[in-house]
């Protein structure tokens, strides 16, 4: 009677252990599915595999955490306010070279970000942890201004890079917005010692 009271005791606590994992796991692939949204059905589409999927996007949360990314200054961003509205105004006489320049002007931006810019899938990677709703915009963006480049997009297609290039601009420049704003809710020690 007692080896069979031991066994039952074992199964109900290898049981309990199973559905405490199982348990963790849903909850964690809650919280990255919530953290990564689109990013997240995108990854597991394209592995084919949730888990592999998910340790991917672990492994950039982690990459990431490690790169000194900080937003850009208030003078950087006003700056790149200002060239954007010309490159969106220079598309309606010069649709291919405004592509080129939101590109160019997005890798610039993330550089002084403290981005990696050297290898685009890497990058939009690298993007994704902290606006993961943005990165299908940059692929979709980046993707046409190669077609641009060979010459295969049309004047539609180079819109549609535009407007998601955008995605990606005023992403970056809310960081900033943000820093700036919480700068002047902060008070400053001179204000504190009053």
């Amino acid at each position: 009677m007692g080896t069979v009271l031991t066994i039952v005791v074992i199964v109900v606590v290898l049981l309990a252990a199973a559905a405490l994992f199982f348990a963790y796991q849903r909850k964690r692939s809650g919280q990255l599915r919530e953290r990564f949204g689109p990013e997240y059905e995108r990854s597991v589409e394209e592995s084919g595999d949730r888990r592999s999927a998910e340790r991917e996007l672990r492994g950039r949360e982690r990459r990431v955490s490690r790169l000194d990314i900080t937003p850009l200054s208030h003078e950087s961003a006003e700056a790149y306010r200002v060239e954007w509205a010309q490159v969106q105004q220079s598309f309606v006489d010069q649709p291919a070279a405004a592509v080129s320049d939101a590109d160019q002007l997005v890798l610039r931006m993330m550089r002084e970000s403290g981005y990696p810019v050297d290898e685009f899938d890497q990058r939009v990677n690298d993007v994704s942890v902290e606006h993961p709703e943005v990165a299908a915009h940059y692929r979709d963006a980046h993707r046409i201004a190669v077609a641009q480049e060979r010459g295969e997009a049309d004047t539609e297609q180079l819109r549609q890079a535009v407007t998601a290039y955008r995605s990606l601009v005023e992403a970056l420049l809310a960081d900033s917005d943000d820093v700036t704003a919480r700068r002047r809710v902060q008070p400053t020690d001179a204000k504190e010692q009053a």
